[in-house]
């Protein structure tokens, strides 16, 4: 009896070998991207959901994907590329990833430790070395969208016009949790750079 043939006659059971073994891939993911992407080393602290503060950012060494629209509709292709890269290099991953929206673009930061294995730009992603910076940062919690990341952004532009600070470029969001972290779990940023005259 072929495979075909076994097929045709098991239709349950092969359904259920396909259910278990998605199943054994998403474990499998889960324990491979960390959720605080699984206690993955920090770049630097969070800033607290509900919580707005004025930090500095240390200068470090990122991994940057970039695609042609929103990030939002690119964040699955992006990301790939990055984790790509980091596997390739034996390079480990840290939290948080940094996203710009539009165009949208993804970093990976990598750890002081692991610099040595990330020194060449691939095809598709380019390794920067971002100086420090003074941001404007709102903590939130919620799923991953663009929604949250707008409800986010407004709230910090009014305390941003309140305080009459003065930042430049555009703002952005920073994520701290894995893809199999439940929504209610997961947690975020949106940060904006300070002009250094503040």
């Amino acid at each position: 009896m072929d495979l075909c043939e076994l097929t045709t006659k098991l239709p349950v059971k092969v359904e259920v070998l396909k259910l278990l073994t998605g199943t054994l891939w998403a474990i499998v993911l889960a324990a491979t991207i960390p959720s605080k992407m699984i206690a993955a080393e920090e770049a630097f602290p969070p800033t607290e959901p509900g919580e707005i503060e004025i930090k500095t950012i240390p200068a470090g060494r990122l991994l940057e994907s970039s695609g042609d629209g929103d990030y939002f509709r690119n964040s699955g292709r992006l990301f790939s590329l990055l984790f790509r890269y980091i596997q390739q290099n034996g390079i480990s991953m840290t939290t948080p990833v940094e996203a710009q929206i539009n165009p949208g673009k993804m970093y990976f930061w990598v750890a002081e430790d692991q610099i040595g294995k990330a020194t060449s730009d691939s095809a598709d992603v380019k390794v920067i070395d971002a100086p420090s910076r003074r941001v404007v940062s709102i903590g939130a919690r919620g799923s991953y969208t663009l929604a949250n990341y707008k409800k986010a952004k407004e709230a910090l532009l009014e305390w941003i016009e309140k305080e009459e600070l003065v930042i430049e470029g555009e703002l952005y969001a920073v994520y701290w949790n894995g893809p199999f972290t439940p929504w209610f779990l997961k947690t975020f940023e949106v940060q904006a750079q300070l002009n250094a005259s503040e």
